[in-house]
């Protein structure tokens, strides 16, 4: 992969890092999981989910910024990915950097995205001094709504949108935004 060094980050029980080949292993299970995929256009079978991981290390290569892999503190175990990305479809808040995360269910029910994801938005802000920084899912997305809340991103009904990846009546079709401007995350997080 060419371009910058992906940055490693840390948080109390997590390491965000650059993706190495053993992931793809564990990265294929967790895309062929029916509960992790039920959000999602679907599951990936391993060809699909190795693509996956090949455009997320070239988006770093391009942007400087990306879905990070995350693994455990504790053990090492891999977990998912948690990070920034661009997207190309149209919206009405294109372009924009999304935060977003996909772990094994495994993982779920401890916080690791919330966690992870605070340290993206981190990044985010400080290092690539982002004005702001979106989230998007579909409204029953719940799980993936309150760690949206936690971050501090606030919901822009306004800017609910269908989402062009889907087809027209498809029930994932219909998405809600949430944002979140650097000043807000700045004035949330002065004293941390």
């Amino acid at each position: 992969m060419d371009g910058p060094p992906i940055p490693r980050l840390t948080t109390p029980r997590l390491v965000l890092r650059e993706w190495r080949e053993s992931d793809r292993g564990p990265f294929a299970e967790l895309n062929a999981d029916p509960r992790v995929a039920e959000f999602l256009s679907g599951t990936l079978d391993r060809a699909a989910s190795d693509a996956l991981v090949d455009r997320i290390r070239d988006h770093w290569a391009t942007n400087g910024y990306g879905l990070w892999a995350v693994e455990s503190l504790g053990d090492g175990a891999f977990l998912g990915f948690v990070g920034l990305a661009t997207y190309t479809f149209e919206a009405p808040f294109m372009p924009s950097v999304e935060v977003g995360w996909r772990l094994a269910s495994a993982a779920w029910g401890h916080g690791y995205a919330t966690e992870a994801a605070r340290a993206a938005l981190r990044f985010g802000f400080e290092d690539l001094r982002l004005g702001e920084i979106v989230s998007f899912t579909v409204p029953e997305n719940l799980r993936s709504r309150a760690v949206m809340e936690r971050l501090g991103m606030t919901r822009d009904p306004a800017g609910d949108f269908d989402h062009p990846r889907f087809a027209e009546g498809h029930r994932l079709r219909r998405h809600v935004l949430y944002r979140l401007r650097r000043e807000a995350w700045r004035a949330a997080n002065a004293e941390s």
